[in-house]
Parts: C-alpha cells; structure tokens; sequence
C-alpha cells in the first residue's frame, strides 16, 4: 500500500505541479524528502521573497502555485507577501510544515498551536487535515478552492509525522480525476440592461482594474468595447495590473485614490463602467463626493465580497471578460465622437540629479514591446504611465496590497513563468531591502532580469503623505547611504551606478539587449516625492 507521501506526490504531479517554491525547515522534511525529479524545487532565502516569486509567477501562468513554508515561524515571515497575494487574488496553495501530533498538546519548539487562525484572513481557506490520510484530500480541495474565482490564496498545514503513513486506497485516483471549473457571466436580462443603459448614456467612461488583465480575453475585450463604444479608458485607482493598453489612444491614465480627487476626475461623464476593480481602492482619505453629480456607476467583477462592500453604484457579480464579450454582441458601433488624443506629460529635461519622471522618460522608448514591468514604487507615477506603454496581457505587476518587497522577489517569479520576456523589477533604496532575497534566486538560476534601484535616500512617498496629513517630527524618513552596488556584487550580480540620463540609456539599452544573466541598475534620483507621483 503506498505511503500518504507516495500518495500526495503523485496527486500533485496530477493537478500539474511542475514547481514548488519554498524554503524548508526542519518540520518539511519528511514532505519533501525523495523530491521528484521531475518537479523544480524554487529555492528563495526568506519567506517573504519566496510568497513574492510565486505570486507573480502564478499571476502569469493562471495556474494554482504550490508554496511550501517553515512551520508558524516562516509562515509569520511570509504574511506581508500573502497579504499582497490575497489583495492580487493570486491562487497560491500555500504549506507549512506542523509539528509531530503526538507533541502537539505539549506545544513543542516550531510547533503552530493554532495553525488555520494564523495566516487568516488573508487566505480563503486555512485547515489542517484531522489524519494523515486526508493529506491529499485537503491539498486537492486547496488547489481547487484556489483556482474559483475570486482567486486567491488558500493555506494547508501539514504534520510531519503524516507522510509515513499508509495512504487510503483508490482515493488519490478519485481526487486527481475531478475536474472544477467556476467562470460565469451575468444572467441574459442583466446584460441587455446594461447594454440599454450604456446606449442611451451621454458620455460613458470606462474604468478597467487587475481582474480585467486576470481573467482571459479581458486585456483583448476591454480594448474591443472601447473601440465600439468610443469610451475613454482610465485605469482603477491603485491597480495591481493593467487590463488595456496603454499606448492606446483612448487611454487617460491612472486614477487619482482620494475621494473628491476620483470624483473630479470623471466629472461630465453619466455613466462609469468598471470591469474587474473594486470601487474603489481610496487612499488617503480625500473626502467629498463620491460620484460627480448626475452620474451613475455600475460594476462588473467576480469578487462577491467587493461587489458588496462598495459604498456605491449597481454591481454584477460575473467573470468581466465574459460580461464585456457578452455586451459587445449586444452593441452596435456608436456614433458617439472619438476620445481626442491627451497630449504627452511634459517632462523637463535633466539639469543635475535625475528626477524619477526623467527615468521614465528615458526608461519608455527602450521598454521592450512584450516587456514586463514589476513594480512596487510609484516614484514619478505620472511620468510611469504616460511613457512606460503596457501593450499586452500579463504586462504590468504592482503589490496589491501596498505591502514593501514584492518588486524583486515577482520579477524573479515573472521571469520563471515567462522566460522569453524581459523582466524589469524597479523598486526605491528603502523598499528594496524588502525583498533583497529574492537576487539570489536570479543569480543561482542566472535569470536575466533587470532590477532597478531608485536611489533617492529617503521615504519620499511617506514625507509626501506627511504634507499632506499635515504631520511634524516624524521619525526615520530619511535613509543613509546604502551600497547597492555592494550588494549585487554580494549576490554575484553585475551592477551599474548613474545619474546621468545619457549612462541610463546606455545602461537600460544593454540590460534588454545583450545581458545574459541578471543585473542591476541604480540611479541617483533627486529626493522630494509629492504624494501621488
């Protein structure tokens, strides 16, 4: 009879795992000892950095990502990344190993007295099989629960002493064959109101969020509505990833998280459609009026949970890609006028220090076409997205949650979901030290990945929050010198330290054209960050 280890490493092989990112401890052993050859074990060295690869990288595959952690003491290490995760509705399958049962009332070193309380409510699902042989019957049911939508993290804690033992028989054969599928679209009476009111609207908008980019089509149908539709495009405020091009030419921009500040940018329009956001991701607190007055909003989304937290507007509870296909077979062309075109964000030019939007500006027109941008500073924001172009799906990652270290740790998972893309990571002097981890898992696989260092030796968004909150005195804003340069060459990785916009180019230009392996970048940026960009 084949052991509760032969039993989950092949149930696993079944759902299609072919990688594992972890870091292990001493209670994983026994679950990973005699590692399948034909599965690649992902080595991060912090648990953190590991949540970080995956998130992305399952993003980017759409596939349920198997993440193994170091019992209570890793998973608490990893907690900031799954918040990131959740808030991203990445469908990870997160473990951590527990300790022998028979200590477990005696809570013994690396035990999880409470293992489902710790990593909630940042996953849908936490639960520790009752006996060893409803091992593979917990992480089945967690590969599925993470995969329906909302996607999202689930968590399994797995004892040590499980996997020795015999195994049910016949059960991984049933649990392997099942198939759980969970897209839907709104019911057909909906969907011709809708389509109703987006005819008779005088100057509808639409705002497109991560869910758009996640769910398939959404990137392709999102543009097709637009198009037919003549609707200026804006993307959600705070979004996690990009659902529309945005080279394209009914692109605004990005929207402003304050209340009044998102209310004053949609002012003359009657109808906001949103597809795949929540409504909305505010923050700081900018209060007034939630819509311009005489406007309406309705919302498409497969989150059950933001369609009714929403303070605002009707909401349809559906996959948004599927919702949107469904309503362009509904719509005529209009003959509503063409959004004109926006006129380019005049950017300066360099004088001494580089300012963040100069990189931009340097930065755009060498991006690769099918590049891959993961970010976690918003350092020049405007300058970002008026010249970093998102052209294609899967194109554009920022932490969901706001949580520091995700920039370097998702490059590295992008990368390994996507090798034939280029990768770049831009993260500021600060938020780096996050997720610093994460280089060593580019240099030992030599993934060319290009990370970024903004250099401006302080926490300028924070001191911009602080005009803005009109607070004094606040301590450790400011940062001392910090030796990237250093650093890379610690992790083995070349590095090339500018300010100057001529070296950036040259720099950038060689890291998408002709670097082999991984590197690093770092720029001198001028410090002074107004809140927002």
């Amino acid at each position: 009879m084949p052991t509760v280890h032969q039993a989950t490493w092949e149930l696993l092989r079944a759902l299609g795992v072919r990688k594992v990112f972890g870091n292990p401890g001493s209670t994983e052993m026994p679950f990973l000892a005699d590692f399948p050859e034909d599965i690649d074990y992902v080595l991060g060295l912090h648990e953190g950095a590991v949540v970080g690869m995956a998130d992305v990288y399952a993003q980017l595959t759409g596939e349920p990502t198997l993440v193994n952690l170091h019992t209570a003491v890793g998973l608490g290490n990893a907690m900031g990344a799954i918040v990131n995760a959740a808030s991203g509705h990445s469908p990870l399958v997160v473990t951590a190993g527990q300790q022998v049962r028979a200590t477990l009332t005696m809570e013994p070193l690396l035990a999880n007295p409470d293992p489902t309380t710790l990593p909630k409510p940042a996953v849908k699902w936490a639960f520790e099989p009752p006996r060893p042989q409803d091992v593979p019957a917990a992480l089945a049911r967690a590969f599925r629960y993470a995969a329906l939508p909302p996607t999202g993290p689930v968590f399994v804690s797995l004892p040590m002493d499980d996997f020795d033992q015999p195994a049910e028989a016949g059960m991984t054969e049933l649990l392997a064959a099942r198939r759980v599928t969970g897209r839907s679209v709104p019911a057909p009476v909906e969907l011709n109101a809708l389509a109703n009111r987006l005819t008779a609207a005088r100057n509808p908008v639409l705002v497109v969020g991560a869910g758009l980019d996640a769910a398939p089509g959404g990137f392709e149908a999102g543009a097709a509505l637009a198009e037919t539709q003549n609707l200026p495009v804006w993307l959600a405020p705070n979004t996690s990833r990009v659902g529309f091009p945005t080279d394209h030419v009914h692109f605004r921009g990005s929207l402003p998280a304050g209340i009044e500040w998102l209310s004053e940018s949609l002012a003359g329009h009657d109808l906001i459609l949103v597809a795949g956001a929540p409504v909305f991701q505010y923050y700081p607190y900018a209060p007034g009026n939630y819509l311009p007055p005489g406007t309406e909003l309705i919302a498409i989304m497969d989150d059950p949970d933001a369609a009714a937290r929403a303070p605002l507007g009707d909401a349809l509870v559906a996959d948004p890609a599927l919702a949107l296909r469904g309503l362009l077979e509904l719509l005529p062309q209009t003959n509503r006028p063409a959004p004109a075109p926006l006129t380019p964000l005049q950017i300066p030019p360099a004088v001494d220090t580089l300012t963040a939007c100069q990189v931009y500006d340097k930065l755009g027109p060498l991006f690769p076409h099918h590049g891959i941008l993961v970010t976690e500073s918003m350092n020049g924001a405007p300058a970002m997205w008026d010249r970093m172009k998102v052209r294609r799906s899967g194109s554009f990652f920022f932490c969901a949650a706001g949580g520091l270290g995700f920039a370097i740790p998702g490059a590295v998972g992008a990368q390994l979901a996507q090798p034939k893309r280029p990768v770049l990571a831009i993260s500021g002097d600060g938020s780096a030290q996050y997720g610093i981890q994460g280089i060593y898992t580019a240099a030992n696989r030599q993934l060319p990945v290009t990370f970024l260092v903004l250099i401006n030796r302080e926490y300028g968004i924070l001191k911009g929050f602080g005009d803005y909150l009109t607070t004094t005195g606040v301590p450790g804003l400011d940062l001392d010198y910090l030796d990237y340069e250093a650093v890379a060459k610690g992790y083995g990785i070349p590095a090339v330290r500018t300010g100057r916009p001529d070296e950036l180019a040259v720099a950038v230009k060689q890291a998408f054209t002709t670097a082999k392996g991984p590197h690093m970048i770092i720029v001198d940026v001028a410090p002074g960050v107004p809140l927002g960009g």
